[in-house]
């Protein structure tokens, strides 16, 4: 079963969803919160339904209650409710029953750790990843050092496409732990999941297409779909390696097999001899190629990588080792985009690439602009003036940070991650401005889609507390 938008779900329920939601507009909740709890009884897919109803909960039940003895009272009674308990037995073999009494708990106490842990279960057996990531982003401020409850995060952050937060997620595991090998292999595999995505084999995986269709030879179907694998096995990495290798004495000129040959070899950890594949198809094509020159660089960022990951935390120097791995990552990514800048001069999206590298060294005058010239590339537009906005916030510029965000947002017509990130943002600036109902204004838009995202429920808590609300 697949999550629905408003417009896949049927007449009647649509029109009990828009009730609903005139009804959380005037600001009576409690039949708000009725009318979306039935609607999502009838249809638990209705992800939309689903965040508006969180957003009600939070409205009635003032966004927190960690703060007060109340609160903790309603927590600790909510682990033995009636309701979670028939949800707990409900989960195995029913779980949008689970669901239903999950919610019946948070309509009454919305930040209900056991509530929101039995709803995120019975959303991963529904296949509701996006519904699971709702209440597991909740749980998980709460906890944000529970290794389990991060993986789990980081897995439904996978099964909804959300693969920057998942790679977040690792990364920042890694950093706790280097030598957690369940982490390492997960990351692992998500950076091959991106490759295979990259080489256009997404359509294969997903059944969209086959390619023992379109290959007559069974041998070349097998090495094929040995390719596929997320992490492959030495032995098939070797066999692979083998024959792109014996290909490539009878093909010299062949760039798909050099590029193959790369990223196994890559996958091997031996950066040095991918970059020499990747240089030998820069010397077949005899000529620039900006998009090549990105790959190899990207390559050598992995080597500095790799390199970082590998220090020993027993060593008493792994601390100024460290310091000193990234210093050169970082000098050699700013030096390397500036290079290819001057290239290619008339390349907007190495423009960009270039101003937010010079953004998060510091160097702002120079971001400003690169950033300035970016902002007419048709795909990093919005990017660019969010990133410009940032730019002029850290000058003390608020005025020009406003209009830029601003700007950015009137180009943004779906409320997706990025323009939460936008709304926030522009928040954020009027907050420094001295403007606070301006402030609260842009984070409530959030608030009422998306209660868990950053900390907008404690800035609106904050603001209203300060009104004596």
């Amino acid at each position: 079963m697949a999550e629905k938008t408003e417009s896949e779900i049927p007449r009647q329920l649509r029109e009990a969803f828009e009730r609903g939601m005139a009804a959380y507009h005037k600001n009576n909740l409690d039949y708000a919160i009725a009318l979306f709890t039935d609607t999502l009884h009838k249809d638990p897919a209705f992800f939309e339904c689903r965040q508006a109803l969180r957003a009600a909960q939070f409205r009635r039940g003032g966004g927190s209650s960690s703060g007060t003895t109340g609160g903790l009272f309603k927590r600790l009674l909510g682990h033995a409710s009636p309701n979670l308990a028939k949800g707990q037995i409900a989960l195995r073999n029913n779980p949008a029953e689970a669901l239903h009494a999950a919610e019946q708990t948070l309509n009454d106490d919305p930040k209900n750790v056991t509530a929101h842990e039995l709803l995120a279960r019975a959303a991963i057996a529904l296949q509701f990843p996006r519904t699971a990531v709702l209440s597991l982003e909740i749980v998980f401020k709460n906890n944000p050092g529970d290794r389990e409850l991060s993986l789990r995060l980081a897995a439904a952050y996978l099964a909804a496409g959300q693969n920057d937060r998942a790679d977040k997620i690792y990364a920042d595991l890694l950093a706790a732990d280097p030598a957690d090998a369940e982490v390492a292999r997960a990351y692992k595999d998500l950076g091959a999941r991106r490759t295979i995505n990259e080489k256009g084999y997404a359509a294969l995986e997903s059944g969209e297409g086959s390619y023992r269709d379109i290959l007559k030879d069974k041998e070349q179907a097998v090495s094929l779909e040995q390719e596929q694998r997320h992490v492959k096995a030495g032995e098939t990495n070797e066999r692979l390696l083998s024959e792109y290798r014996a290909r490539l004495l009878q093909e010299p000129g062949n760039i798909k097999l050099l590029r193959n040959i790369a990223d196994l070899l890559v996958e091997r950890l031996d950066f040095d001899g991918a970059i020499e594949s990747l240089q030998r198809i820069v010397a077949v094509e005899g000529r620039n190629d900006a998009s090549l020159e990105k790959i190899i660089a990207d390559t050598r960022l992995r080597q500095l990588q790799h390199r970082i990951a590998s220090l020993d935390p027993a060593d008493p120097d792994a601390d100024a080792k460290r310091g000193q791995l990234e210093l050169e990552r970082d000098e050699f990514r700013l030096a390397e985009c500036r290079a290819r800048a001057e290239r290619y001069p008339t390349d907007l999206a190495i423009r960009f690439e270039l101003g937010e590298l010079n953004f998060h060294a510091g160097r702002i005058t120079e971001a400003i602009q690169e950033l300035q010239k970016a902002q007419h590339h048709p795909n990093r537009r919005v990017a660019a003036l969010g990133l410009l906005a940032k730019c002029f916030a850290r000058r003390g510029m608020h005025d020009l940070a406003i209009r830029s965000l601003q700007n950015a947002i009137r180009e943004k017509p779906v409320f997706d991650d990025e323009k939460k990130d936008l709304v926030y943002e522009l928040g954020d600036v009027f907050a420094k401005s001295g403007k606070p109902d301006d402030a609260v204004n842009q984070f409530k838009l959030i608030y009422e889609i998306d209660i868990g995202y950053r900390d907008v429920a404690a800035q609106v808590d904050r603001y209203y507390a300060s009104k004596g609300m």
